[in-house]
């Protein structure tokens, strides 16, 4: 899908994006260790339902450029895609989707500008405040333990040997039980938007950066303070119910605390890749949701 991108430059940094339809920008965020082709089901739906489907690769993931000082932090994230509305000539009509770290990124943006985004879609990333609910669960610890993982120097080191073997296994762990879905391609270009070893360190420099280890958890986190408000636009919350990253049992309560015209869905047997494990459904439900 490389060579089908078109470039802007927004909050500095140089975008490489994907897209597809015309109308009100229907913005896609990707997460680690992804590429914009996580979105390849979702964006001719949308533009076979009237919207201007743009999927960047995030800052630091090749094709887009690499910060120049480095930084890949929560309010930067946010900063582009508020950026990319407004260098992209969006108006008031456009909606965000975000998965995994572009979740986080949708849920900042569409709090901090509201005015930039008419709805909001995140799949399996809740609001922050929800994850302390099994933060001292070995269970989910032991389930989460690429965050710590990842925090450690030598990561640079193991995370590329046998072409990325643990990007495959963070995968496979993620995954669902979906019958004969194959994450091979999509596996493939998440390992080369990070293959670099500039854009490696990039993406690690999510976890490194964003969880520091000095103030996660404490109440100079900086990311916990950016994303403590939710968005006031309606939302749809999917989550899949095999995704091991997050306890799906905290479904309703999300739901509660959400906005007025607001919705929430656990998607069966589907684990952290809704878009990719059953596109169809997760399209319906996202085309269903924008239509109300």
């Amino acid at each position: 899908m490389n060579s089908g991108y078109k470039r802007v430059t927004a909050n500095g940094i140089k975008f490489a994006y994907l897209e597809q339809g015309e109308g009100p920008l229907a913005l896609l965020l990707h997460g680690f260790p992804e590429a914009p082709s996580i979105f390849r089901h979702l964006m001719p739906a949308l533009a076979s339902a009237g919207y201007h489907a743009v999927a960047p690769a995030m800052r630091g993931f090749a094709p887009t450029q690499v910060p120049a000082d480095g930084s890949m932090l929560m309010g930067d994230l946010i900063a582009d895609a508020n950026s990319l509305h407004e260098m992209l000539k969006a108006d008031s009509n456009a909606v965000i989707v975000g998965h995994d770290w572009g979740g986080f990124a949708t849920w900042g943006a569409a709090a901090h500008a509201p005015e930039r985004w008419s709805k909001i879609v995140v799949a399996d990333v809740p609001p922050v405040r929800f994850y302390e609910r099994k933060a001292a669960d070995p269970i989910q610890i032991h389930k989460n333990s690429h965050f710590y993982f990842i925090q450690m120097s030598v990561a640079d080191q193991l995370i590329p040997v046998n072409d990325f073997a643990y990007f495959d296994w963070l995968w496979m762990h993620w995954s669902g039980i979906v019958p004969g879905f194959d994450s091979a391609p999509d596996r493939q270009a998440g390992k080369d938007a990070l293959r670099a070893p500039e854009n490696l360190r990039s993406g690690l420099s999510l976890y490194r950066q964003n969880f520091p280890a000095a103030t996660f958890g404490t109440d100079r986190w900086k990311m916990g303070t950016l994303l403590a408000e939710l968005p006031t636009q309606p939302t749809l919350y999917l989550h899949g119910s095999e995704d091991p990253v997050v306890d799906h049992a905290i479904l309703g309560d999300i739901i509660s605390a959400l906005p007025a015209g607001s919705d929430g869905v656990l998607l069966q047997d589907v684990g952290h890749f809704p878009f990719l494990e059953k596109p169809h459904e997760v399209n319906q439900r996202i085309l269903r949701f924008l239509e109300t």
